[in-house]
């Protein structure tokens, strides 16, 4: 299967400061594929750069077939993005909500409603389709996103911290939707976690990135055999960047998990 995300030696640096360093990955069209790290690692910024909202430095990314340096508008299309922030408009409805997503993508009229229909159905918000977002949870909130994110069955689905500010049941739920939407649709997905169970439950690979670079790539069983016989993904991550998942992050980077955090309360 041809790859879904393709970088050579993709760099992004801000002033003396390198955040991605010389970045070479592989993530195939049916896979979903972790990148763990603590804050400052460098997640966010590769996130930032295959999707287009940040340009490399050097180096060289494709997505979904594209180069997201000379063909960002091709890009765009062929991915769906739910940002750590929070992305869906509480003043909408769920179901106004897809609907304007709906029409950003240029999706065909004739299309509109019944995607609109199915993406309320795989995520369980066909109840909750005509109240205002402001009055779901936090849970429902991440699955209204998630289904606004794949409303146009992108090629490759970039999801940064999906599950941050939940509480340990909303994230299982927001887990089990997650599987459901790569089962049913077959598209590869590339997320950031600070969750080694989530890590451990999603991801087919994961990459360990610190200070930039990618300190170990494999399967999360394969990294754990090569840390020890009884090592868990915590343990892998403390022998490969020398720190625990939770320390390290500057001010901004704290003070924005925070702020998600409170606003998916």
């Amino acid at each position: 299967m041809a790859a879904a995300v393709e970088t050579d030696d993709l760099t992004r640096s801000f002033g003396e400061i390198t955040a991605v360093d010389r970045l070479n990955l592989t993530v195939s069209g049916d896979e979903v594929f972790g990148l763990l790290g603590p804050n400052g690692a460098g997640k966010t910024t590769t996130i930032k750069m295959l999707t287009t909202l940040l340009p490399p430095t050097s180096g060289r990314a494709h997505v979904g077939g594209f180069d997201v340096a000379t063909q960002q508008a091709e890009v765009r299309r062929s991915i769906g993005y739910v940002p750590q922030l929070l992305s869906a408009d509480g003043q909408l409805t769920g179901r106004e909500n897809l609907r304007l997503s709906a029409r950003l993508y240029h999706m065909p009229r004739s299309e509109r409603d019944g995607r609109i229909e199915d993406a309320l159905r795989l995520m369980a918000l066909t109840d909750a389709a005509d109240r205002l977002v402001r009055t779901y949870s936090g849970g429902m909130i991440r699955r209204l996103e998630l289904a606004q994110a794949m409303l146009h069955q992108p090629s490759v689905l970039f999801l940064d911290e999906p599950t941050i500010g939940l509480d340990p049941t909303a994230r299982a739920t927001v887990w089990d939707h997650v599987q459901d939407l790569q089962a049913s649709m077959g598209t590869a997905i590339v997320l950031t976690t600070h969750y080694m169970e989530e890590a451990e439950l999603l991801c087919d690979r994961v990459a360990v990135m610190h200070r930039g670079v990618i300190a170990a790539i494999g399967t999360p069983e394969e990294l754990k055999a090569q840390v020890g016989p009884e090592a868990t993904l915590d343990d892998v991550f403390t022998h490969f960047t020398g720190a625990d998942i939770n320390e390290g992050g500057r001010f901004r980077d704290i003070a924005r998990t925070r702020r998600t955090a409170s606003r998916l309360g």
